[in-house]
């Protein structure tokens, strides 16, 4: 057996896209789902878990980016790598690890974030007493020379399986500052927890439980968070400048069509749209007003109860923004919406 994490690149170059005015919200626009390719790596894995997506729409083929150690000089605990995943501007790919001996959270490392070039080789690592369990989708700010990275911590207190029923109010949001040399790696300059106090816990079958999906506002100042555990959406304020924590945030959205949110991304029209972790539907919101406007269902796959449980993971626009994709888990698929 190799030893070694494996995941599949695709990469998506986001920008905003064209937007009906006359209609209520982004999802109205998508009518098509298509599958356009299996998420499966040469070595058979059939949970690939981090996934940005190199995707040929010719060959409809997608391709191995990496091969990390599971031993990682660098990376306390070794290598698990999670959805905390981006490619910068300048071609360094960065990539969250919350690595565990057994699978389980009881031999669960501290883990860090691992810094990849373009190639797919390992360029370095980051680490430290602020970083523990990389988690979920990253939000990032990238003029280049320099970036900003949100990640969600998920790590701190969280004990063995045995105690998974067991809430845990320590998961942070750390804001990460890069210098990016030309032709070097980035370099961190600060980094400032903005968030802390939130809700984890550790789970057998998906290990951990807690904040996941993160997406900047269109003032590029306010944070979204998707708080899975207590089913709603929070946010947090001047997220790119506050030099202090926000403690738990601010409330944007409750319950209502939400089933434990989990990836999150912004629409062209300023609404988010969250994945469900306990249905197969996706749900707009529109972050001013914390109107629920509807859920969209785009896994109704009754082999899992309700429908299309557990099923999805990444969404990220395509790069018109007229569509999106995500990732069914259930089969292994990529999907766009469209």
């Amino acid at each position: 057996m190799k030893q070694y994490s494996l995941f599949t690149a695709v990469f998506l170059l986001l920008t905003g896209g064209a937007y009906a005015a006359e209609l209520q919200g982004y999802l109205e626009s998508t009518h098509h789902h298509v599958t356009l390719t299996a998420a499966v790596p040469d070595n058979g894995d059939q949970n690939p878990y981090a996934i940005v997506v190199d995707y040929n729409p010719t060959t409809k083929q997608m391709s191995l980016f990496a091969q990390i150690p599971k031993d990682l000089k660098g990376c306390p605990g070794g290598v698990g790598l999670t959805t905390a995943m981006t490619m910068l501007k300048s071609g360094w790919v960065i990539v969250g690890s919350t690595p565990s001996t057994d699978g389980t959270t009881a031999t669960k490392g501290d883990g860090c974030l691992i810094v990849l070039d373009s190639h797919g080789k390992v360029a370095g690592t980051i680490a430290g007493a602020k970083i523990n369990d990389p988690w979920g989708n990253m939000a990032v700010v990238d003029s280049g020379s320099s970036a900003t990275l949100f990640v969600s911590m998920t790590g701190f207190g969280v004990g063995a399986p045995s105690s998974a029923r067991t809430i845990v109010n320590k998961a942070t949001v750390l804001r990460i500052e890069l210098s990016i040399p030309e032709g070097k790696p980035p370099v961190v300059k600060s980094q400032t927890v903005i968030a802390d106090g939130l809700s984890e816990r550790a789970d057998k079958e998906v290990f951990i439980i807690g904040p996941t999906g993160l997406a900047l506002g269109k003032d590029n100042s306010t944070l979204y968070v998707s708080d899975a555990l207590n089913n709603r959406v929070i946010a947090i304020d001047k997220a790119t400048t506050r030099k202090e924590s926000a403690g738990g945030g601010r409330e944007v959205t409750k319950d209502g069509l939400l089933h434990r949110p989990l990836a999150m991304i912004l629409a062209p029209n300023g609404n988010l749209l969250v994945t469900n972790g306990k249905n197969g539907q996706i749900v707009e919101i529109d972050p001013a007003s914390g109107k629920q406007i509807y859920a969209q269902w785009v896994d109704a796959n009754k082999a899992q109860t309700p429908p299309g449980s557990g099923d999805l993971f990444g969404i990220a626009l395509t790069p018109d923004g007229k569509g999106f994709y995500y990732v069914e888990d259930e089969n292994n698929a990529l999907v766009l919406a469209e």
